[in-house]
């Protein structure tokens, strides 16, 4: 069976990646899952963490959406997946897991401006989350595709990465970000280069 597509969107909190895989579930040929990591977070139980023990909770939920997310795709199915790379980690994380030539990584950018407008909106991020992630989330600096929902709405930036999916070439992004993070030997996560 072969591996599904990964559209993987990748940006800061309140970037629009959810308003985007909304509108991507319309557009795109076939039968796709939206896969958000919040769904996860949502899924844990509402109890107060121990704050020492919450950075293992959140990391080990982060490397279970990121199982499920290649569970899901080796088995065929098309995901879409809404994510924050603002940990190095998670990148590696994903770059082992997902088969590399399945994704289409798209950079999901917004002003600052913006970022704040919609965080004071939405009153469920702290203040100033997606401005302090702005610039890790991109760090890696690799995309196959970008958008800026400061000035697209998602159906426009739907229909972008819909194009771009349609003409995908290769090397992907995820293969030249492979390449150069990850030691040949996918199942040695302990051996990654700087």
């Amino acid at each position: 069976m072969d591996s599904g597509r990964i559209v993987f969107l990748n940006g800061t909190s309140s970037s629009g990646k959810s308003s985007i895989a909304t509108e991507l579930l319309q557009v795109l040929d076939g039968s796709w899952f939206h896969m958000p990591v919040d769904a996860f977070h949502a899924m844990r139980t509402k109890k107060e963490v121990d704050p020492a023990e919450l950075p293992a909770v959140l990391r080990r939920t982060w490397e279970g959406f990121h199982r499920a997310v290649a569970g899901m795709a080796s088995a065929g199915n098309d995901i879409v997946v809404d994510h924050v790379l603002s940990e190095r980690w998670r990148l590696l994380d994903c770059l082992t897991l997902f088969e590399p030539r399945n994704v289409l990584l798209v950079g999901v950018h917004c002003s600052p401006e913006e970022l704040r407008r919609r965080e004071r909106a939405r009153g469920d991020r702290p203040p100033g989350l997606a401005e302090h992630q702005l610039g890790l989330v991109h760090a890696h600096g690799v995309y196959d595709v970008e958008c800026d929902t400061t000035t697209a709405s998602p159906a426009e930036c739907a229909l972008r990465i819909r194009d771009a999916l349609t003409h995908h070439t290769s090397p992907t992004a995820f293969e030249r970000l492979r390449r150069t993070h990850v030691r040949p030997d996918p199942l040695d996560r302990s051996e990654c280069f700087p």
